[in-house]
């Protein structure tokens, strides 16, 4: 009993790995210290695990848990209210849809994958402050996070790739 108690836990704990992952993203990306200034936003970490869990283990990346990610993104970030939940949705949503052709994605094809999502979630969130303060706010802010994050997903998607060997992959036949 105590070792199928034991086997449960451990499913338990590779299945949030994912969602702490992508907790662990949005924290980091809301740190108030930068290493270029003012000049480079942060990149949204937070929607990086959000696309490789939900093209590698969909199972464990929830539509609710995407909520809550973006919650906490824009509790951290300081913006307009819900205005990052409704965008890692809306990519979410995206990503979903098209899971199949996400996934066939390799290499760099993988990594423009994540632009869409990031593009899908930047244009979003562009939008949805547009229509929250009633005019259209300049585009290359959005553009250059698109850019940054982008260019960011290439070593985050190493490390998701390394953890989900390690930790997540493992323990598929668990939970």
């Amino acid at each position: 009993m105590s070792e199928r108690l034991g086997w449960s836990f451990r499913g338990a704990v590779g299945a949030s790995i994912p969602f702490i992952c992508a907790l662990i993203g949005v924290i980091v990306s809301n740190i108030p210290v930068s290493l270029f200034g003012t000049l480079v936003p942060p990149p949204m970490f937070g929607l990086m695990p959000i696309y490789f869990w939900c093209l590698v283990r969909p199972d464990l990346m929830p539509p609710f848990a995407v909520f809550i990610i973006g919650v906490l993104q824009d509790l951290l970030g300081g913006g307009a209210a819900g205005v990052w939940t409704l965008s890692f949705v809306a990519a979410y949503a995206i990503v979903d849809r098209e899971r199949d052709s996400f996934a066939g994605l390799a290499g760099v094809g993988a990594i423009l994958g994540f632009g869409a999502a990031m593009l899908v979630a930047g244009a979003s969130a562009y939008f949805i402050t547009a229509i929250y303060y009633w005019h259209m706010p300049p585009v290359a802010p959005i553009m250059v996070e698109i850019a940054v994050s982008v260019i960011f997903y290439i070593p985050v998607a190493l490390i998701l790739g390394v953890i989900h060997r390690r930790l997540v992959g493992p323990l598929r036949g668990d939970f």
